[in-house]
């Protein structure tokens, strides 16, 4: 595949934690470790430091990954007259900065280890003699006041006449003459380094995008998980059924079907719809239901004469996930929106075919994005809303069975509980795909997509540990 068409979906501008972190981690699961990627950052560092031509360095060092890109600096800048490195020696450090750290206790650095604020006054000639300061204390994920002994640190390194050079945002109160952020800003104005990050990185979904996931509160209670409504059934009986079931497997707490068709499954709520099909007779019932619930997942089943009650569904839902029948034209439109199309009914809600070329079909997919999110399902996923194209790759040919974009909906109204449309149907994506792929490797081309549901909490959760 040509990389180079695909640099147009790259996003710029100022870039989140939490995002910096999920493209990390998949640039992790394509070789380039954080070890890697912290040595680029502290080389790129070091550089930006010596355009002041110092003879003397102060490095001030956090217990996390911020720290470890000032201490691989240290590293490259030991030639110089002095390089001291005063870090935080209270409380664990992250496994990276413990290796930087280790690393340093064999470099021409001078180490100086605080506990408190008692600890930094010996250090205060540093900061008077000193030509630069590298600010390394506290990196994006940081929040609230700053604690001691960086406190007296902030106020060490404004009191100097150095200027200081912050670590991808300055440490809360520290006045930065310069800010060196790396592969993406994380602040306005900051100067950035590339660090070698694949493209691929940022914009195919990975294993990185799961971090996003939330892990549940030790005290969560009844409900915290969401509550999900599928409503659909009539002409074809088991797709509701299993979109629910991909709901709950998705973390969704409690999840309602709305349906002619009865099929008994005690983890579901089932709300009777009288009749062979779901009617405008219903929507007293229906909505009652899309009311108290967090997400309403629609379409799978309904048959081409309930499209009525799909747009009164759609005006008064907060947050929707449309797919299958309910993808025609006028295209329903909830406050908050999700269309998962397969090629068919892509072509259907836009007028549209969607191109073979994954650069034009990514600019198609962007384009039809203007009332929601779209996830064009096909051997190569593209997630858009109208701003950010997003790629995937999870998948097999096997997931060609019926069922298995009905379970994707489902585990896509589970997340949309707790993320917003653009990243849920990233993560929907990724976890199905994968799910799709290990029981495919038991099934063959045998495999159902309820042989899928097992796979999905492991693909979703199994990584996170309760906070």
């Amino acid at each position: 595949m040509a990389k180079n068409g695909l640099r147009e979906f790259l996003e710029t501008g100022v870039i989140s934690a939490g995002r910096m972190r999920a493209v990390e981690e998949n640039a992790a699961a394509f070789g380039l470790s954080s070890l890697l990627m912290m040595e680029s950052a502290g080389r790129a560092l070091a550089d930006a430091v010596l355009a002041y031509n110092p003879s003397r360095v102060l490095v001030l060092c956090g217990r996390g990954n911020n720290g470890s890109d000032g201490m691989v600096a240290a590293r490259y800048l030991q030639h110089l007259d002095a390089v001291d490195v005063v870090y935080l020696d209270c409380g664990s450090m992250t496994p990276e900065a413990a290796a930087q750290a280790s690393l340093l206790q064999h470099s021409s650095v001078a180490l100086h280890p605080v506990r408190c604020a008692a600890d930094v006054e010996p250090l205060r000639r540093l900061f008077e003699e000193t030509e630069i300061i590298i600010d390394a204390m506290l990196g994006t994920g940081a929040s609230g006041a700053v604690r001691e002994p960086l406190a007296t640190l902030v106020t060490g390194a404004n009191a100097s006449p150095a200027p200081v050079v912050a670590v991808d945002i300055p440490t809360p109160g520290i006045w930065a003459s310069r800010v060196i952020s790396f592969h993406r800003p994380k602040a306005e104005g900051a100067d950035v380094a590339d660090i070698g990050i694949p493209i691929e990185a940022e914009i195919f979904c990975g294993p990185g995008d799961l971090t996003l996931v939330p892990a549940r509160a030790p005290g969560a209670h009844k409900g915290a998980g969401g509550e999900v409504l599928v409503v659909g059934g009539g002409p074809y009986q088991g797709a509701p059924y299993i979109a629910a079931m991909g709901a709950l497997r998705a973390g969704a707490d409690i999840v309602r079907i709305a349906s002619p068709a009865y099929i008994p499954m005690p983890d579901l709520i089932y709300e009777r719809l009288e009749g062979d099909a779901v009617t405008k007779d219903h929507l007293e019932t229906i909505l009652r239901l899309v009311d108290r619930a967090d997400v309403v997942v629609c379409g799978m089943g309904l048959g081409k004469a309930s499209h009525g009650v799909v747009l009164a569904i759609a005006e008064a839902a907060e947050r929707a996930v449309f797919d299958a029948d309910a993808l025609a034209s006028p295209l329903p439109v909830a406050k908050e929106t999700i269309y998962t199309p397969h090629a068919g009914e892509f072509a259907r809600m836009t007028g549209t075919e969607p191109p073979a070329d994954l650069v034009a079909r990514g600019r198609c997919v962007k384009a039809a994005a203007t009332t929601g999110t779209v996830l064009l399902k096909g051997p190569v996923d593209v997630v858009s809303d109208g701003a950010r194209v997003r790629f995937n790759r999870t998948g097999t040919p096997a997931m060609t069975v019926g069922g298995t974009g009905d379970l994707l909906a489902g585990v896509a109204g589970a997340l949309f509980c707790h993320l917003p449309a653009f990243e849920t149907a990233c993560v929907a994506a990724y976890a199905s795909g994968n799910a799709g792929m290990r029981a495919a490797e038991e099934r063959g081309c045998g495999m159902l997509a309820t042989d899928m549901l097992d796979y999905i909490p492991e693909e979703l959760f199994r990584r996170r540990a309760p906070e």
